[in-house]
């Protein structure tokens, strides 16, 4: 059976709150779980005590038999320090879009535009002197 350890959500509408549980990995993300490891309440403040409580034994229980964390609980493992950082390699995401890039583009073109106008209406009156 492959396990995980996951977020099943809670709360009524845009008032969410999560459990974090052992579960099936077939189970949908609200059905049934093994067991209720924790609770996750994103509405609180971040440095709040009350926003992440685990049961880290129960955790580590589970880690040891083969459970595999979804990345937002592996994300709050790690701040727990039960777990090490792992190296995450997105490269594609600070790249700013195809549109955003085509303004970029524009915006160079306009200003490179204008420092060739800034500058060659000065050095025609200097040639009209001589």
């Amino acid at each position: 059976m492959a396990m995980k350890i996951r977020l099943a959500r809670g709360g009524s509408k845009k008032r969410p709150f999560y459990r974090i549980v052992a579960a099936d990995s077939r189970m949908p993300r609200d059905g049934r779980f093994i067991e209720k490891l924790g609770t996750y309440s994103p509405l609180l403040p971040k440095d709040s005590e009350e926003r992440v409580k685990m049961d880290m034994e129960r955790i580590q229980y589970w880690l040891d038999h083969g459970a595999q964390p979804t990345d937002r609980i592996q994300r709050m493992l790690e701040a727990a320090g039960v777990r090490e950082k792992t190296e995450r390699n997105n490269p594609n995401k600070g790249t700013p879009g195809k549109k955003a890039q085509d303004r970029a583009q524009e915006k160079a073109d306009k200003a490179a535009a204008a420092a060739e106008a800034a500058n060659a209406p000065a050095e025609e009156p200097a040639a009209a002197e001589e």
